[in-house]
C-alpha cells in the first residue's frame, strides 16, 4: 500500500483512539513540547544563576532534579509511542471485524472503502463537525456488526425475505448499537449504526423515527450506502445500471430518504465519483461498480488496476476464504432446502446440478441415473458445454471414468477427463482437463453418478471434493427419495391388473383437461366404456383367464388413442377415456372404429377355443352435458346403457360369445 495511504490510515488510527484530529494532535504535542522546553530552560537558569551566586555546592543540588526531569520526559515519550502502536491495533482489530461481517454478508470491501468516500464527502458540503465527520468514516466500516445476529441462509436469501425472516434480519441494527455502546468511541457512531435504516417518512426501523428525529449522520449513509449497494451484485437481484441508482434514490426521495441529502448527493456525484477513482488508483483497486455502469453526467473511463502487493493479495485472501465458507454452507442448506419441495426426479437433478455452480467451478455438469432393468447409466440431465452431445449417453458399468465409479463405487477425479469422452465425437477444441465423477447410493443401491469437466481448471481440489462428496451424500437421499415418490405415485395411479391409469388417474386429468378447456373454451368428450357378455367369460374360464382377457383388450383399446389421449380402466369390465380436440361427429366414428375393433379381437381362453366379445359406448360433452366429472360420467353412462340396448336388439347373448 502506498506510503500517503498507510500515513492517512495510521493519522485516522489515531483519531480513532484519542478523539483528536491530526491538527489537534500536531497542536497538542508542539505545546506540550513548548512547555517542556520552556520547564527546561527556566530550571537551567535558575541553576545557572544560584551556582554564580552561592556556588558550585548549590548547583549540584539541583543536579536530582535535572536526571528526574529526563527520565520523565522518557518516560512520557515512549507512554506517547505505546498509546499510539495500542490505537493502531485497536483499530486494526475493528477494521479486520468488520471485513470478516462484510465478507459473510457477500459485500465486498470495496463497497465499504466507496460508502466511505461519498460519506466525508457529503458530511463536508453539510459542513458537519469534526466528531461527526469521524463518526461517520466509523460507522461506514461498523453499521453491520450486528449482522454477527443474523442467520447466513437469511443474509444470503437469493429470493424475498418471508415477514419472519425479515424481522429478524431488523435486529442487526439494535446488536450492532449494542456492541459498539461498549466501546467508548469520542464520537457519535452508535446513533449511526443504530437508525442507519431509519426512513424519512417514520415506517423504517428499529425505532420508526422521522424526518428530522433521525440523526443527519444516519441520513447521509442510508443514501449513500443503497445507492453504492445497488450498483453491485447480490444474491436477490443483479446490479442495477448507474442511471437506474440514480432514478431508485429520486424516487424514493422524500419517503425513504432526506430530500435534501438525495439532491446534494446527486449533484455532487460526478465529483465524488472523480474522487473514488484517484483514491481507488492510488489503493490499486479495481474500478467502481458506479464507474464501471457510469453513462451521462459520470466519468467516461478510469485507470486500469494495477496488481495487487502482497498485504492487499493476503487481505483479499482472508476475505476470500471467510466469503466462500459462507457461501457453501448457504448453498449447502439451498441443496437441501430445495430438495424438500420437490420430489420430481427431474427437478431433483436440476436443482443438484444449479447449486452446484454456487459451491464448485466446472464447465460440464452430467448426471447419469442407473437403471437396474438394463444394468446401464443413462446421462439423464446434462448442463453446460456440449450438453447436447452427452445428453442421453449410456454408460456400462466398467466403461471409462464413469463406468469405473458406477462399478467400484468409489469417487475418482485425479485422471484424464477426455478418457470418457472417447465414443462421444467432441468438436477438436473441446479439452477437458480436470475431472471429479461421484457415485450417487443409498444403503448400497446404486442410483447414478454425478460427474464434472473443466476445460480451465487443472485439477480439483481437496476442498472442491470434499464439497463434491457431501453434495453427492444429499443428492443421493433426494434422487432416491423422488426415485420412491415415483414409483409410489406410479402405484398408486396405475391399475395393478391392466397397467392402465386407474380412476385417481382420470380424476386429476379431468381436473387438468377441464381446466384447459375454461381457458380456451375448446371441448373435450368423456367416453365410458362396458363390455358385453364379458360374465361368461369369467364364469366358463374363471377369474385368472378373465383378468388376463381384460388386460389384453385393454391394453388393445388404449393402442387405438392418440399420445395425447387419456384411456385408463373405471373398475371391472368398465373404462373411461377422455378425448379432446374433436366434434360430435368425429366422437361417433371413433365410437364406431372402436367397437369394431373389440368385436374383431380374439382372446385364446384354452387350446382351440377362441373368446370375442362386443363393447358398448357411451359419450358425454364437457360444457354442453357438464363441467363436472361425475355429471359427465352420469351422462356418458346413460348414453352407454343406451347403445347397449340397441346392440342386444341386434345381436343377441348368443353371438357375442363364440368357442
Amino acid at each position: 500500500m502506498p506510503k500517503l495511504v498507510r500515513k492517512l490510515r495510521l493519522i485516522s488510527l489515531y483519531k480513532m483512539r484519542v478523539g483528536r484530529s491530526l491538527h489537534g494532535f500536531r497542536r497538542g504535542t508542539y505545546l506540550w513540547a513548548f512547555r517542556a522546553v520552556f520547564v527546561s530552560l527556566f530550571t537551567a537558569g535558575l541553576i545557572h544563576c544560584v551556582a554564580r551566586g552561592s556556588g558550585a555546592i548549590y548547583a549540584a543540588t539541583a543536579l536530582p532534579t535535572l536526571i528526574a526531569l529526563h527520565f520523565t520526559h522518557q518516560i512520557l515519550i515512549k507512554k506517547l509511542r505505546d498509546m499510539g502502536e495500542m490505537s493502531r491495533l485497536h483499530l486494526a482489530t475493528v477494521e479486520a471485524l468488520a471485513s470478516a461481517i462484510d465478507a459473510k454478508d457477500q459485500t465486498t470491501h470495496g463497497h465499504v472503502r466507496r460508502v466511505q468516500i461519498y460519506a466525508e464527502s457529503l458530511a463536508r458540503l453539510f459542513r458537519l463537525s469534526e466528531a461527526e465527520m469521524e463518526a461517520l468514516a466509523a460507522g461506514a466500516l461498523l453499521r453491520d456488526v450486528g449482522k454477527l445476529a443474523v442467520p447466513d441462509y437469511i443474509l444470503n436469501k437469493p429470493g424475498k425475505l418471508t415477514s419472519a425472516e425479515f424481522e429478524k434480519m431488523k435486529i442487526h441494527t439494535i446488536v450492532g448499537a449494542q456492541i459498539l455502546g461498549r466501546v467508548s468511541f469520542p464520537y457519535p457512531v452508535v446513533p449511526i449504526v443504530r437508525h442507519h435504516h431509519e426512513r424519512w417518512d417514520g415506517t423504517g426501523y428499529p425505532d420508526g423515527l422521522k424526518g428530522e428525529e433521525i440523526p443527519v449522520t444516519a441520513r447521509i449513509l442510508s443514501v449513500v450506502d443503497c445507492f453504492d449497494a445497488l450498483l453491485e451484485d447480490r444474491q436477490y437481484r443483479r446490479a442495477l445500471t448507474r442511471e437506474q441508482a440514480i432514478d431508485f434514490l429520486r424516487d424514493g426521495s422524500g419517503t425513504q430518504f432526506d430530500p435534501r441529502v438525495v439532491e446534494l448527493f446527486l449533484k455532487n456525484l460526478p465529483e465524488f465519483e472523480r474522487r473514488i477513482i484517484e483514491q481507488r488508483v492510488e489503493e490499486g483497486e479495481g474500478p467502481s461498480p458506479s464507474l464501471t455502469h457510469a453513462g451521462p453526467g459520470g466519468p467516461a473511463s478510469a485507470e486500469p488496476a494495477r496488481q495487487p502487493d502482497a498485504d492487499e493479495a493476503e487481505s483479499t485472501d482472508y476475505r476470500l476464504h471467510i466469503s466462500r465458507a459462507h457461501q457453501e454452507v448457504y448453498a449447502l442448506y439451498e441443496i437441501a432446502r430445495t430438495f424438500g419441495s420437490s420430489l420430481n426426479i427431474e427437478d431433483a437433478m436440476a436443482i443438484i446440478a444449479n447449486k452446484l455452480g454456487y459451491m464448485v467451478r466446472f464447465d460440464t455438469c452430467v448426471i447419469y441415473r442407473y437403471h437396474e432393468a438394463s444394468g446401464m447409466a443413462v446421462a439423464e440431465h446434462v448442463t453446460g458445454a456440449y450438453a447436447d452431445y452427452l445428453r442421453g449417453r449410456c454408460v456400462v458399468p466398467g466403461d471409462g471414468i464413469t463406468g469405473y465409479v458406477l462399478a467400484n463405487r468409489q469417487p475418482l477425479s485425479d485422471t484424464d477427463p477426455m478418457i470418457d469422452f472417447a465414443d462421444v465425437g467432441l468438436p477438436s477444441d473441446a479439452l477437458y482437463r480436470a475431472v471429479a465423477v461421484f457415485p450417487l447410493q443409498k444403503e448400497g443401491q446404486l442410483l447414478g453418478a454425478l460427474a464434472l469437466y473443466s476445460m480451465t481448471l487443472s485439477d480439483y481440489t481437496p476442498d472442491d471434493l470434499r464439497l463434491l462428496e457431501t453434495v453427492a451424500r444429499i443428492a443421493s437421499n433426494a434422487l432416491d427419495n423422488a426415485i420412491l415418490y415415483a414409483e409410489t405415485r406410479y402405484d398408486a395411479m396405475t391399475d395393478l391388473l391392466t397397467g392402465l391409469p386407474n380412476s385417481r388417474a382420470l380424476q386429476l386429468r379431468f381436473e387438468q383437461e377441464a381446466a384447459r378447456a375454461s381457458r380456451s373454451g375448446v371441448p373435450f368428450y368423456l367416453l365410458m366404456f362396458d363390455l358385453d357378455n364379458f360374465k361368461p367369460v369369467n364364469d366358463m374360464y374363471g377369474h385368472r383367464i378373465g383378468d388376463e382377457f381384460l388386460d389384453r383388450i385393454g391394453n388393445m383399446l388404449n393402442a387405438q388413442f392418440r399420445e395425447y389421449d387419456f384411456f385408463s380402466r373405471y373398475g371391472g369390465d368398465e373404462f373411461v377415456a377422455l378425448v379432446g380436440q374433436i366434434n360430435e361427429e368425429q366422437c361417433e366414428q371413433l365410437c364406431e372404429r372402436l367397437q369394431k375393433a373389440v368385436e374383431q379381437f380374439e382372446f385364446q381362453a384354452r387350446p382351440g377355443e377362441r373368446v370375442r366379445v362386443g363393447i358398448s359406448i357411451g359419450a358425454a360433452e364437457y360444457g354442453r352435458d357438464g363441467a363436472t366429472m361425475d355429471k359427465l360420467l352420469l351422462a356418458a353412462d346413460r348414453a352407454m346403457y343406451s347403445d347397449k340396448k340397441i346392440r342386444k336388439k341386434a345381436s343377441r347373448a348368443s353371438g357375442s360369445l363364440s368357442r
